[in-house]
């Protein structure tokens, strides 16, 4: 293998085909601005909730509105779909055939629509105990952070199931690939937020 195809690990643009890569570094470039910002719209949600997280106003507290169990679910389903997305991926740049990497990707959808449907579940929990949005500063801004990312994540899976309809239609070129790329690195992204709320929204809620 070349060091081209190492270029852009997962998506091999091309045997020898240097300029193929080089067109390919804007577009993975531009994306990568795109995360950074949405990762800076986050980062603000989190800095707003930090300094929320104490005004309940007597209403639900963290501890009293959170649910553990299947927060711990839903993060185990995430990190999961990462892990089978990456799999499509390095079936993709070993050449397996379309069936096992749509497969693949397949297993990441199932898993990334289950994960949503579990927030859901969630929330309409939370509401139905009378923790609304409107009640307190507290849940505003954990009602501001927490379905963002499954927006996200929601997208995440409208994208997937656009990629998956584009590969067997146009075949692994070169755009399929970026785009592919592309959707693994916000993927991914999704994941590494997730882990932050899991952790500094769940998981310390609950201690306080």
């Amino acid at each position: 293998m070349s060091a081209g195809d190492m270029r852009h690990a997962g998506i091999n643009l091309g045997t020898t085909d240097q300029e193929t890569h080089d067109q390919a570094e804007p577009d993975i470039f531009g994306f990568w601005i795109f995360l950074m910002s949405d990762a800076v719209i986050f980062a603000l949600l989190f800095a707003v909730y930090g300094t929320m997280l104490g005004a309940t106003v007597g209403g639900p507290t963290a501890a009293s509105a959170y649910k553990i169990g299947p927060t711990f679910a839903e993060t185990v389903i995430l990190l999961t779909s990462s892990f089978t997305f990456g799999l499509g991926s390095i079936a993709m740049k070993h050449g397996a055939s379309n069936r096992v990497l749509l497969g693949w990707f397949a297993a990441t959808l199932a898993l990334g629509l289950a994960f949503l449907g579990l927030e859901l579940h969630d929330f309409a929990t939370m509401i139905g105990d009378g923790a609304v949005p409107t009640r307190s500063g507290f849940l505003s801004s954990f009602f501001a952070l927490v379905p963002l990312h499954g927006v996200h994540v929601l997208a995440g899976c409208l994208w997937l199931i656009v990629m998956m309809v584009q590969v067997p239609i146009f075949g692994r070129d070169a755009r399929v690939k970026i785009n592919l790329l592309r959707l693994g690195l916000f993927w991914h992204f999704l994941d590494i937020v997730w882990i932050a709320i899991f952790s500094v929204v769940y998981l310390q809620g609950l201690i306080r």
